[in-house]
């Protein structure tokens, strides 16, 4: 699907595109698969702030995707390609044999009609659920566990896809989307395909309204403020680093730049083979 553009007759028209959505075939969700999206404005339980520039947006409701996809052996047809305002992909609701309603992150390529199933004895096939074992080498994947029967927690972006290397002593590596090269029980589930969606990644939202329409509020920048307010603050008139030489920092001082925030040995760390950068992984 192609991005939308417009004639400049208006500052706001100038920037801003949209995503085609001429692939949604369904303007309504499923009652029976939303709830309604309580929103918290950056608030914890205690009313404090502890996410800022969160607050306003329009109303959305949930959509309660299957992940786990653990309705092995009933085949499904796909009824509708369904748009999801809470994430960038778009959703494919299903319809199985015995009257069951689901959703599932829409794959790229996915139409109206199509039968899809699960399990280990459905075939490699676009938009079909199969632990890693079953998958072939080489095959793009999306909707990746992490832990057998968990559901899934990885490659569910728009335009997503990661790839299954090879498959060694239980464990499948697959390359992720980041670059990274991580080793996964092959009991764990992958869709076949990558994400639908993908020129999400070329929108412009181009103008401030449309920020305030997704719930996300302005917030200045520290360099803007004065010292008391931010270590960033400060300075004769307009600087990069509030006045002086320093690094740049959140407001409470914790370093926003080459400061490493995963632990050098977390127990996951050995799963990883290389890392994003390329790199192989030393603490394995």
């Amino acid at each position: 699907m192609p991005v939308k553009t417009f004639r400049p007759l208006t500052p706001s028209t100038r920037y801003v595109t949209f995503a085609d959505y001429s692939a949604v075939t369904k303007t309504t969700p499923e009652k029976s698969l939303v709830e309604i999206r309580k929103k918290s404005g950056g608030r914890n339980c205690y009313g404090r702030v502890t996410a800022r520039g969160i607050g306003g947006g329009h109303k959305q409701k949930i959509r309660m995707v299957d992940f786990k996809r653990n309705k092995h052996g009933v085949e499904a047809t796909v009824s509708a390609i369904e748009y999801d305002p809470g994430r960038t992909a778009l959703l494919a609701l299903l319809q199985y044999q015995d009257g069951e309603k689901a959703y599932i992150v829409a794959p790229a390529g996915m139409q109206v009609g199509a039968k899809l199933m699960s399990g280990p004895s459905a075939p490699a096939e676009l938009g079909n659920c199969l632990p890693l074992k079953s998958i072939p080498v080489g095959i793009a994947i999306h909707n990746i566990e992490l832990t057998p029967g968990r559901g899934a927690q990885m490659v569910r972006t728009a335009g997503g896809a990661a790839t299954l290397m090879s498959r060694d002593e239980g464990y499948a590596q697959v390359r992720l989307p980041s670059g990274e090269i991580r080793k996964i029980n092959e009991n764990c589930c992958a869709t076949i395909g990558q994400v639908g969606h993908a020129e999400h990644e070329n929108v412009v939202l181009g103008k401030a309204g449309r920020s305030r329409h997704l719930g996300i509020r302005p917030v200045n920048r520290g360099v803007s403020r004065n010292p008391v307010d931010h270590p960033n603050g400060g300075g004769a008139g307009k600087s990069k680093s509030g006045g002086g030489w320093q690094q740049l920092t959140s407001p409470w001082g914790l370093l926003a730049k080459g400061y490493r925030t995963r632990h050098k040995k977390k127990s996951s760390n050995r799963f990883i083979l290389v890392r994003r950068d390329g790199r192989p992984m030393k603490n394995k």
